[in-house]
């Protein structure tokens, strides 16, 4: 009931986010943690980190989240509300919502307030699901904001056999998912991340709390899968992976 066979797989995947309609988006207000069972959370942080594109919290928002989402309507049982829900880090609202996803944070900087806050919806079963950061100094960055909340627990790679590659789809490698311009043709890799990795902070039971995907964009193939131009092969990827977090989240 739960499993599709790949090829069905890669072919659904390509063919409702091609069909999808823009879905309406959803202002902070408007989130009902007891209408669904679950919300794609989108973690706001850092209101003034700003570049060309905006805020670096809302880099492929809402899009990527809403397409996401269709997939997983589609393809699982899990009930989960239609559109995007972007909450502040800091927010109280946040342990209404047992999953959100943060990226670039390169640019994320907690203060002691945010990082134990962090620290306390972690430790009460939430999980968070870091995306979209690339290479040595942005890795810096991140460690350095993750020992704020977990000065006692270390990063550590997640094995291929842990459960969170077998939730629903058999994920069998990791892949290296680039954006969508260096998707059509040339490296895969930004600055000096050339090697994709998913690690991850465990607590003392064994749980996987935080779950970092390092040198890898998986935003951007939920995004960009409807766009002929961007490999199957990639978005496919980013959805099984992707869904496996929730199904690994919504059961552990």
């Amino acid at each position: 009931m739960w499993r599709l066979r790949p090829n069905t797989v890669a072919a659904l995947c390509a063919a409702l986010c091609a069909l999808a309609t823009p879905l309406r988006a959803l202002s902070n207000g408007d989130a009902d943690p007891t209408e669904h069972e679950f919300f794609f959370t989108r973690g706001i942080y850092g209101q003034g980190a700003e570049d060309d594109w905006g805020p670096r919290w809302a880099i492929d928002y809402p899009t990527a989240d809403q397409q996401f989402l269709i997939a997983l309507r589609r393809l699982t049982l899990v009930d989960a509300f239609a559109s995007d829900n972007a909450v502040p880090i800091d927010d109280p609202r946040l342990r209404d919502f047992p999953f959100t996803y943060i990226l670039e944070v390169g640019a994320l900087i907690l203060d002691d307030e945010q990082a134990r806050g962090l620290r306390e919806y972690l430790d009460k079963g939430g999980f968070l699901v870091i995306d979209d950061f690339w290479g040595t100094w942005a890795w810096r960055n991140l460690q350095t904001q993750l020992a704020k909340v977990f000065p006692d627990r270390p990063i550590v790679e997640v094995p291929m056999e842990h459960p969170i590659f077998h939730a629903f789809y058999d994920v069998r490698e990791i892949l290296q998912v680039p954006n969508v311009y260096q998707a059509r043709g040339g490296p895969t890799h930004e600055l000096d991340g050339y090697n994709p990795h998913v690690r991850g902070i465990f607590d003392e039971q064994g749980r996987l709390m935080v779950l970092i995907n390092w040198n890898t964009d998986l935003g951007d193939a939920w995004e960009w899968a409807d766009n002929p131009r961007y490999p199957l092969r990639f978005s496919t990827y980013a959805y099984e992976l992707g869904i496996n977090f929730v199904i690994y989240a919504m059961s552990h």
